[in-house]
């Protein structure tokens, strides 16, 4: 019985250091995936912004969609931001060209999250340069940060009191084309490289079969396309409905040309961008 102790003593001895050499073998991999499974989630897209030549014009086509403003704002009377609602936590944000910024098309994409200061920290921890975290003019949390092809990333975390957060339940109207976006594509130039940072740097997960989309970090099953640079200064969404008839009555009712794109629905703003309505329920 002593003998036998003794022999799984052993085998004991020598499973953990062959144990203690493998993950000194594997330490930097063991670290990066430990890393990785660490990174805090997003909660979901928060919104895209677009500058457009004509703001009230954009407004009435989104309006049209059943997408209200819930709020703007302004300077001097001037409105120089709109704020377009497609649910309580996603927003289209429209800017007016000025001659400053004369060039209308995509701006920037933003993501929201529950702990923005979380986020910020691992983001800055990896070598990342995010810009402090502030509050902005909406009375909300934001960072932002410099992705592929000098991109502006945002990040926001709703805050009580804040417009966004006191406009909860309202402006909701029932007749909306969808409920939820789900995907916005980001044009680029270098594709490989960009997808290489968003996995890589942002811990952004990769889809099988369809290697240009990749889910955000955490369960809102929300994506990113990594787009080719055809699709230029234009914006592109994909809006999730419950019912892709139900949505092709209101295009029409509204007198809004719509094009099938298998079995989805796709419209364009007065400004040429693109907006595809998927029923993925």
């Amino acid at each position: 019985m002593h003998q036998q102790r003794l022999v799984f003593q052993r085998i004991a001895s020598a499973i953990t250091q062959a144990a203690a050499a493998l993950c000194l073998v594997f330490s930097l991999p063991t670290t990066s995936l430990n890393a990785q499974s660490q990174v805090p989630p997003l909660a979901g897209i928060a919104h895209v912004a677009i500058r457009v030549h004509d703001l009230a014009a954009a407004r009435d086509f989104y309006a049209k969609l059943g997408f209200q403003e819930a709020f703007n704002l302004a300077k001097g009377g001037v409105v120089y931001e709109s704020f377009i609602k497609i649910n309580d936590h996603q927003f289209i944000e429209l800017y007016p060209v000025t001659a400053k910024d004369p060039k209308a098309g995509f701006l920037h994409l933003c993501f929201e999250g529950d702990d923005l200061n979380a986020i910020h920290d691992d983001y800055a921890s990896r070598g990342l340069t995010p810009t402090p975290v502030r509050k902005a003019g909406a009375g909300n949390l934001l960072f932002t940060m410099v992705g592929p092809e000098h991109q502006n990333i945002e990040y926001t975390q709703y805050m009580p009191g804040s417009l966004h957060y006191n406009d909860r339940g309202k402006h909701l109207d029932e007749d909306r084309i969808a409920d939820r976006m789900v995907s916005v594509s980001l044009a680029m130039q270098d594709t490989a490289a960009a997808r290489d940072f968003y996995i890589n740097q942002l811990a952004f997960k990769s889809i099988a079969g369809d290697p240009m989309f990749l889910h955000l970090p955490g369960d809102s099953g929300q994506e990113v396309e990594i787009a080719q640079a055809v699709l230029g200064s234009r914006a592109k969404m994909i809006l999730e409905t419950k019912s892709l008839t139900k949505a092709a009555h209101l295009l029409h009712k509204q007198q809004i040309t719509d094009t099938k794109i298998k079995n989805d629905l796709a419209v364009t703003d007065p400004d040429g961008n693109i907006i595809l309505i998927e029923a993925r329920w």
